[in-house]
């Protein structure tokens, strides 16, 4: 929503899918291998999706990714995911991992995902599933630059 001479203008935006949907396609077709081809528990790569959304502040996926997670996972470890070096006793060795290597991969601008954090992720996946993982969060930052900016609509209610 934006203000323009006090009052508020409500843009409405492109629905990306619709008007590439070969792009799409193609994209979910990444999302598909990550989630059906690889050996990664599905808990583990919706907890990524989650983290890598709430770093590019994507509502859409965060809200979606949230959902997801809740079916796995306590309401208190979701909510706790923004802080989980605060709580390693919530997460296991793999999932901090994970979580540490996703936020390096997203904010590879400022971290250059530095040896030591490449030396956590390997030690704690097999060389297959480090692949995997870091595709994950590659196809998740994919898709939060395409839903953070054309404002996809949340299932929230108020």
């Amino acid at each position: 929503m934006l203000s323009f001479d006090g009052k508020d203008i409500i843009v409405d935006r492109l629905k990306w899918f619709e008007v590439a949907p070969e792009g799409a396609k193609a994209l979910f077709g990444v999302h598909h291998y990550v989630t059906k081809g690889t050996n990664l528990p599905e808990e583990l790569i919706h907890l990524i999706f989650l983290r890598v959304s709430q770093i590019n502040g994507c509502a859409y996926c965060i809200d979606m990714h949230s959902r997801d997670l809740r079916k796995t996972m306590s309401v208190d470890r979701v909510t706790l995911v923004p802080v989980w070096k605060e709580v390693p006793h919530l997460f296991s060795d793999q999932y901090r991992a994970a979580l540490a290597w996703a936020e390096d991969v997203t904010n590879l601008s400022v971290t250059h995902a530095p040896d030591e954090a490449y030396a956590a992720a390997a030690s704690a996946f097999d060389d297959k599933d480090l692949v995997d993982l870091t595709i994950a969060i590659a196809a998740m930052n994919a898709f939060n630059r395409l839903g953070a900016p054309f404002r996809l609509p949340v299932a929230a209610k108020a």
